[in-house]
């Protein structure tokens, strides 16, 4: 019989975590990581009460994903980008089991239970759901919540994947191209990276140059899989209630041009020869 795992703990937070000790911190400690899916893990809920976005930044953010510069609501995709540094502190901590360097985001499932005003105040909860073996190693789960009052408006989930050897099997295999129709070809600048990167505060170093993304294995700079996501959304349009599910599947190299590709509520972004980066889709609440 497995052990019961220990009662969550809160901590409240005055303000979000600056990124930069974070990342350096989870740099340092993840040569020493040993990623098992029963291992222990993070059981703080960490929470940012009072929380407004401020405008300047959610204006480079919708700039740069090409959400409507003006919108009264907060772009689908950006309470992830406010919940990040939440994320990043549990993620770097000395008792996250995975290793923060190497560690893929291979899925985002969101719902949004009403319009998120921009200009409203909303309390910020981010904890580690719990890991679970994949077919090709280790992956955790990330939960963010928004809240107004007492209100849920806003859940996402986010799934991270520890690469290593493993004898796990189990799961379904990734279909391949959904067959969806051509809507827009993007070209996608070798500077995006930074842009995002500027915008959101995620400067991991694969995405930044092609000399910092060799030193991982890329062979040019590769664009944030939220970037990807955000900008198929921003052009596929998303009700105030609504719930999405996307799943990062091959990384987009910079510069280079893709195509999205929908249909209804399913939508996907394909490279050359018919590479699938990204499918997706949107469901009205």
């Amino acid at each position: 019989m497995a052990p019961t795992p220990p009662e969550r703990t809160e901590a409240v937070l005055t303000r979000s975590p600056s990124l930069a000790p974070l990342l350096a911190r989870g740099a340092l400690l993840s040569p020493f990581r040993r990623p098992d899916p029963s291992a222990a893990h993070p059981r703080t809920r960490l929470v940012l009460p009072g929380l407004r976005p401020d405008p300047a930044e959610l204006a480079a953010y919708a700039k740069v994903c090409g959400f409507p510069a003006a919108a009264d609501t907060l772009p689908v995709t950006y309470p992830h980008v406010l919940g990040f540094p939440l994320a990043m502190r549990l993620m770097s901590a000395r008792d996250f089991p995975l290793p923060l360097l190497g560690l893929v985001h291979t899925s985002i499932s969101v719902t949004r239970h009403r319009a998120t005003p921009s200009a409203a105040f909303y309390d910020l909860t981010v904890y580690v759901d719990g890991l679970t073996p994949h077919r090709r190693g280790t992956e955790a789960a990330v939960v963010t919540e928004l809240r107004s009052g007492d209100e849920l408006v806003w859940e996402s989930r986010s799934t991270y994947l520890a690469r290593h050897s493993t004898t796990y099997s189990e799961g379904p295999e990734r279909t391949g191209d959904p067959g969806l129709p051509a809507v827009e070809e993007w070209r996608l600048p070798g500077d995006l990276g930074r842009r995002y990167g500027a915008a959101s505060g995620d400067r991991n170093p694969i995405h930044l140059h092609p000399l910092t993304a060799r030193l991982f294995g890329f062979p040019r700079a590769i664009a944030h899989g939220m970037w990807t996501v955000a900008r198929c959304l921003a052009a596929h349009g998303v009700p105030d209630a609504a719930g999405v599910r996307a799943e990062f599947r091959a990384p987009v190299l910079l510069p280079g041009t893709v195509t999205y590709a929908a249909d209804g509520g399913r939508f996907a972004l394909r490279g050359g020869r018919g590479r699938i980066h990204l499918t997706g889709e949107v469901t009205s609440l």
